[in-house]
């Protein structure tokens, strides 16, 4: 009796493990996470940062208005890496879940519960036939009840809290970049310098105001902003990463 490769028939369904264990539908879901554009998250006892990738997919593509760093509540912000059409819809759920707890609670969410709910929808798809996992990576950002939180958020359901993190097709080497330079007293700004200039890094090539978005919270203000494309070109400038 002649065996067959090991994944042969045991993809075709998201509800039947291999015999090794595996769910092979949730290891193409974070395949298509590692493929993503770069995402970057690092945070301090200051503040976090958020610094996203963007990519021009056609001549004509307006970059500039592309949104890739989301405001989901005033005190948390977010990116992915992945399908940009399931972040996309990750991204409303956690706003909606966001402002129906300010309606039923009268306050705001925390960072770590919002990230559960989140991964509770990601881990339900992964066990029902007819539907996919998602295969998208949330970094989340923002001041909870133990003050400044970064969540990376995976395919599976599974949720990790980091001190910095970085997803998408430059993960490694932005993450190498990263554990080189970081330190946990660093400032908001100096977080968005060591930021860029990993995603500089990660990509191999200069970066300027279209291929990067930038978002951030303090830890005394409370309020995750996106920096305005003038101050992206001072960072930028000031990271020494545009040439």
């Amino acid at each position: 009796m002649a065996f067959l490769p090991a994944a042969m028939g045991y993809d075709r369904a998201l509800t039947i493990f291999s015999p090794d264990g595996k769910l092979y539908q949730v290891e193409y879901a974070a395949e298509a996470v590692r493929r993503g554009w770069t995402s970057i998250g690092l945070a301090s006892e200051q503040g976090a940062v958020i610094v996203a990738e963007r990519r021009k997919v056609a001549p004509l593509h307006d970059v500039i208005n592309l949104e890739k760093v989301f405001i989901v509540d005033t005190h948390i912000g977010a990116t992915f890496s992945g399908l940009g059409h399931d972040g996309r819809v990750l991204i409303d759920y956690a706003r909606l879940v966001a402002v129906r707890h300010r309606l039923v609670y009268d306050e705001a969410i925390d960072v770590e519960l919002l990230v559960r709910y989140i991964c509770d929808v990601k881990q339900a798809y992964t066990q029902q036939g007819g539907v996919r996992p998602f295969g998208v990576s949330l970094i989340i950002a923002g001041v909870g009840k133990r003050g400044i939180e970064l969540y990376r958020t995976e395919p599976s359901g599974l949720y990790f809290k980091y001190y910095a993190v970085a997803a998408g097709s430059g993960e490694q080497t932005a993450v190498g970049y990263i554990e080189k330079h970081y330190r946990k007293d660093m400032s908001v700004e100096d977080l968005i310098v060591l930021g860029l200039r990993a995603l500089r890094a990660a990509l191999e090539e200069p970066l300027n105001v279209e291929r990067v978005e930038l978002g951030f919270i303090r830890a005394d203000e409370k309020v995750f902003r996106k920096l305005s494309v003038e101050e992206t070109k001072s960072y930028l400038e000031k990271a020494g990463v545009t040439s």
